[in-house]
């Protein structure tokens, strides 16, 4: 899957009412490096495209017959590589907003969002940022603010090396894996593979779950 800055975008949109895949289509379509691989009606249906296409990038509806977006998504984030997933979606409950992050997805819009919205979301899920529109993201900030660290007489992942440390309090800051290579000095390959070793050790299905582990134990508080 294409990651880097010249490369094409690969997007593959989800959803059951075929205006909104229709319109998601048309207003990625008409943009420079980003291209439309495919389209599912159903999070089953998903699931079978995106392990046909391999895309970077996942726009993913909730609320779906056969599988739900959420399930779907937890499927997806359990790839090797797995894709980026931003949800969209007229659900903005905490809970979801929670659940939706957990399964792995590395952002969530509401479909009031406008065209801008949606397009830099793509580009920064591709680069490896978490995406939140901004009706969302006071409230997810807020939500990892109050998050007290869970009282440990251990550090806690005693199972991570130093690096892993490292690099998972800069995820837990928000940095992208570019981002992240560049501070560290190090090549973007072995970030990737740094990264997938936390996920493992955290038992985390992508990185919304590992950075929502990291920041209930502390780490990312700059």
């Amino acid at each position: 899957m294409s990651t880097e800055t010249d490369q094409t975008v690969r997007v593959v949109v989800v959803d059951d009412h075929q205006i909104v895949r229709d319109g998601l289509v048309a207003l990625l379509g008409a943009l420079d490096g980003v291209e439309v691989v495919g389209t599912a009606t159903d999070g089953k249906d998903a699931v079978h495209v995106v392990s046909e296409t391999g895309p970077d990038v996942v726009l993913m509806d909730i609320q779906m017959p056969e599988l739900d977006g959420i399930e779907a998504t937890r499927f997806i984030t359990g790839r090797t590589p797995a894709p980026r997933v931003v949800m969209l979606t007229m659900n903005e409950d905490d809970d979801t907003v929670l659940s939706a992050i957990r399964a792995g997805a590395s952002g969530y819009l509401l479909k009031g969002s406008s065209a801008a919205e949606v397009q830099n979301a793509v580009r920064a899920a591709a680069a490896g940022g978490m995406v939140f529109g901004a009706a969302l993201a006071d409230r997810v900030a807020t939500y990892f603010a109050s998050v007290r660290p869970a009282a440990q007489a251990e550090e806690p992942f005693p199972d991570l090396t130093e690096r892993e440390r490292s690099v998972l309090d800069m995820l837990a800051a928000g940095r992208s894996n570019d981002q992240i290579a560049r501070e560290l000095f190090v090549s973007g390959k072995t970030v990737r593979n740094t990264v997938s070793s936390i996920y493992t050790k955290l038992h985390a299905a992508g990185r919304g779950e590992a950075i929502v582990k990291a920041r209930e134990a502390g780490y990312g508080r700059e």
